[in-house]
């Protein structure tokens, strides 16, 4: 049924102990939304996280950027809180960053963006929590 291929837990494990930065898209100002609890429990966990939201100007204390394509720096992981029909988007803006990862989280999947993603050389991610699976390697 599902004919797209993610890291095996282990993979990920090491994705999550090697990467330092994280931007996430759709990061939103309101402590409420999930996007903002997960992205602060990574940051206590000691990530950089870099809010990637047009309507904002900061979140959990960084500065925002309005697109992927106004960061200056390294990413290891582009976490994506944003509807399965914009992730095509949101890839083919990855697929121009020097990011390592694609990951869209829990109940986001799109074979459009997968193949967008991995065909830029990214390790794709979809349909997992990353504050879960950082929970599980700690």
């Amino acid at each position: 049924m599902n004919t797209l291929e993610y890291p095996t837990q282990n993979e990920i494990e090491n994705i999550l102990k090697e990467s330092k930065t994280i931007a996430v898209v759709g990061l939103s100002e309101d402590p409420s939304r999930t996007s903002y609890q997960v992205s602060k429990v990574m940051q206590n966990a000691g990530y950089k996280i870099i809010p990637v939201n047009p309507k904002a100007t900061e979140v959990l204390g960084e500065k925002a950027a309005a697109s992927l394509q106004e960061i200056n720096e390294p990413i290891d992981i582009i976490n994506v809180f944003r509807r399965s029909e914009h992730l095509p988007g949101v890839a083919k803006e990855a697929a121009e960053t020097n990011a390592d990862v694609f990951w869209a989280q829990l109940g986001l999947e799109n074979e459009e963006a997968y193949h967008i993603a991995k065909d830029a050389g990214l390790t794709v991610i979809m349909d997992k929590c990353i504050k879960v699976e950082h929970a599980k390697t700690m």
